[in-house]
């Protein structure tokens, strides 16, 4: 009785362990044609760079026949009297700033309202929440008549400096979430070696946070970077165009069209954003992980 028990069990494992094998198999299967069919717009979009603008729509396929690398040195030089390097030079300018003022703005903004008593804390909380939920149409003409008085327009003011003044409720929030589960005693003990307020956030709080601000600093590049609207509404000179207005101008409606020269340079112009994201991985699933965003 013991050996038929003992042929059974290890019949019963040896069907086990294949069924297995083909569940972790077929599940591999799915999630690689998953992702996929994720980035078949992307690959598509890789292939339309290297193939000549006449043949960029004759077929949705992935090979191409007669690669070349004229789209590249056409789309960097074909708008207009200013070469592309300008719009990323300008797109790069802003991005950095808006990171700037981001990161330091609403994280201290967010330290006060995790860490700092002070009267009607939960009510002006509350209000910088509530702007969460404005729509940006909204605030569009006031704040293009304010900028228009203070004569900003056809500049980068416009697109930077309210983010030194921490108007982006989203990441005041996400700050403050992670403010408040860093231990209290830390900032006690902070306190009674003799630092302020200020020094606590500067020796306490930012290096403790380094993942959410990665995690704000690599969001508000995103942002910046492909932002298309507000440059749109407050640049009107080609020498400050950004790279999303830039590439508008190669589609024209009255005209003809460089799409090779578009698909090759919207390519160029998710490298920033790909080298951001790899290079910051680890950082941003920590950021996102531990500010209550599950």
């Amino acid at each position: 009785m013991t050996g038929d028990s003992t042929s059974v069990q290890g019949g019963s494992r040896r069907k086990t362990r294949p069924t297995k094998a083909v569940q972790h198999t077929l599940v591999h299967v799915g999630l690689i044609s998953a992702a996929f069919v994720m980035l078949y717009p992307l690959l598509w979009m890789v292939s339309a760079s290297i193939r000549p603008s006449d043949q960029v729509f004759t077929s949705m396929g992935l090979w191409v026949k007669d690669p070349t690398l004229q789209n590249f040195t056409t789309g960097w030089t074909s708008v207009g009297s200013v070469d592309f390097g300008t719009f990323f030079r300008n797109s790069a300018i802003i991005a950095v700033l808006a990171v700037i003022g981001n990161v330091v703005s609403c994280s201290l903004a967010a330290y006060a309202f995790a860490r700092l008593r002070f009267r009607g804390k939960k009510v002006w909380f509350a209000l910088m929440l509530g702007t969460i939920m404005l729509p940006y149409q909204v605030l569009l003409i006031p704040q293009y008549i304010l900028f228009s008085n203070l004569g900003w327009l056809d500049t980068f003011l416009p697109l930077v400096v309210p983010k030194f003044l921490a108007t982006d409720a989203f990441f005041v929030f996400l700050l403050a979430q992670f403010f408040r589960v860093l231990p209290k005693e830390l900032t006690e003990a902070a306190r009674l070696d003799g630092c302020g307020y200020f020094g606590t956030y500067l020796r306490v709080i930012m290096p403790l946070s380094v993942p959410a601000l990665a995690t704000t600093a690599a969001f508000t590049f995103i942002w910046s970077w492909n932002d298309f609207l507000h440059p749109l509404i407050y640049l009107t000179s080609p020498q400050n165009y950004t790279v999303p207005i830039g590439l508008s101008l190669f589609v024209d409606t009255s005209g003809t069209s460089n799409y090779g020269g578009l698909f090759a340079m919207s390519l160029l112009s998710l490298l920033p954003i790909i080298g951001l994201f790899f290079c910051f991985q680890k950082l941003l699933v920590d950021g996102i992980s531990t500010t209550g965003l599950k």
